[in-house]
């Protein structure tokens, strides 16, 4: 995804907190043992949240990290460097993420922890088949602004900025 992407999804905190908790519903008694999960195990940075909100949701009190770095600040996706990571394969895990987007850390996490359950409230198209469970799928074409990224601003209406 790249900063000239046509379409945006700003996030409000509202917003993400009321998907989160869609996906806590999702993921309920789903876990392998009598219905819970062991722990969680959050990306970051963009899972950080998600996962904190899901862990609350499903009364989850061990959450661990996989750290990575993928996308510049820029938007531009470059490549996947490991910063932290987990032991095992996942099993009665769950990855919780906030949104998969062309796949490449997905697969990356994936291959890290293959018998886990990977969740994310977003998904386009190009991952999608990588997760498990998610809430809500965009267009690859759209770059989501999570709250954390934003700040409230003026925004012209779609139609002038299609009029450009």
């Amino acid at each position: 995804m790249t900063a000239s992407s046509p379409k945006t999804f700003p996030v409000s905190w509202e917003e993400l907190h009321r998907t989160a908790k869609a996906l806590a519903w999702r993921l309920i008694g789903q876990g392998p043992v009598d219905g819970q999960w062991n722990g969680i195990v959050a990306i970051t940075r963009g899972g950080l949240v998600p996962a904190a909100i899901i862990a609350r949701e499903l009364d989850i009190r061990l959450i661990d990290t996989v750290c990575m770095t993928s996308y510049s600040d820029d938007h531009a996706q470059g490549e996947i460097k490991l910063l932290k990571g987990v032991t095992g394969d996942g099993a009665g895990w769950l990855i919780i993420d906030d949104l998969v987007d062309t796949g490449r850390t997905a697969k990356y996490v994936r291959e890290m922890l293959p018998k886990a359950h990977f969740a994310t409230i977003y998904a386009k198209p190009a991952g999608r088949p990588l997760v498990d469970t998610f809430v809500t799928e965009v267009s690859q074409d759209t770059w989501i602004y999570f709250p954390w990224d934003i700040e409230p601003q003026f925004v012209q209406p779609i139609a002038k900025l299609k009029a450009q």
